[in-house]
């Protein structure tokens, strides 16, 4: 958990212009396909379909190659990885990475896993925090966490499946704090919004990109950001961290994967590709607008960063009993 910890906190700091070099190697040469092909196994309207939608223009722009999104929802990345890990290593065809496919991999155990394909960028984190309903007499997650404490078994907070990494804060959340709270599963975000707004459950966790229109609107409150710092969007939300409901963040990460095999010289193109694109100041404001935070890793950093993170998913499956559902 700590070695994500400093890896984020540097992604973060990090500068997201490439080398001269790099750049200049990139502007000569040319992409090997006409359309790239980018697979996700979220629905429309998701967290991943808002990133692929945002990255789509600017990453046509900078590889000059038309690039769709192909929705492969069901089976949690199950169906996407097959999919990737077969498809032809020329870079015509990328899977949207997020935690969601390593669950998979390490729960349910599918034909093709993580071990199947290749890390090749990452762009962004995806700010989650804990949410109420506007009119919740909570005013931050410490407050919810200690009526759990003072009145057990009363407490209900909506989460995702067992492994997910929402689900993961939650129960981290719970044992540290001692805190007798039910945890009632969600498929997805969607359907736990529905039931913070009408009272079935008393918080849930998100990505901030998905309710921050309820959030403006006035629906629904915000309790808290699992992030190190604050957001600069919600400088009067303090962290979870702030609050000591959690002194660790793990953080939801958004890139690329594709098929082993990928030529190095193709792989040069899209990291140099990615690294102008967060560089734009017409895409910046776009983003920004998403809630989407940089964090740009080229392959080499990227796959360690992927290792680690899978290690200590592993280990919290251990620690916690986590099987698949």
């Amino acid at each position: 958990m700590g070695q994500i910890m400093k890896g984020v906190v540097a992604a973060l700091a990090m500068s997201i212009v490439g080398t001269i070099g790099a750049s200049a190697w990139a502007q000569e040469a040319t992409y090997p396909v006409d359309t790239i092909t980018i697979y996700t196994h979220s629905k429309p309207g998701s967290g991943s379909d808002l990133f692929l939608r945002a990255i789509s223009r600017p990453l046509s722009k900078y590889l000059g190659a038309k690039v769709v999104v192909d929705y492969w929802a069901g089976g949690s990345g199950a169906k996407a990885m097959a999919n990737l890990a077969t498809a032809p290593a020329d870079g015509s065809t990328f899977y949207a990475t997020t935690p969601t496919h390593i669950t998979t991999s390490l729960l349910s155990k599918p034909e093709k896993t993580y071990k199947d394909i290749d890390y090749v960028v990452n762009f962004f984190y995806d700010p989650e925090i804990f949410y109420t309903k506007s009119d919740s007499p909570f005013a931050t997650i410490k407050d919810a966490v200690d009526f759990a404490v003072a009145n057990p078994g009363k407490a209900k907070w909506g989460g995702a499946s067992a492994g997910s990494l929402e689900r993961q804060i939650l129960e981290k959340i719970k044992k540290k704090s001692g805190a007798q709270a039910a945890i009632i599963p969600h498929e997805d975000g969607a359907g736990l919004l529905i039931n913070v707004l009408n009272g079935t459950v008393d918080l849930g966790i998100g990505e901030l990109g998905e309710l921050a229109g309820q959030i403006a609107g006035g629906e629904l409150k915000p309790l808290g950001v699992y992030m190190p710092e604050r957001l600069t969007t919600l400088t009067e939300v303090p962290t979870a961290r702030e609050l000591g409901v959690d002194e660790e963040v793990i953080i939801k990460f958004r890139g690329l994967a594709g098929p082993k095999g990928i030529p190095a010289e193709t792989i040069k193109l899209v990291e140099a590709a990615a690294q102008k694109v967060l560089a734009d100041p017409e895409f910046k404001a776009e983003y920004e607008a998403l809630n989407l935070i940089p964090g740009y890793m080229g392959q080499e950093e990227y796959r360690a960063y992927v290792a680690n993170f899978v290690d200590a998913q592993a280990k919290f499956y251990a620690d916690f009993g986590v099987t698949a559902e």
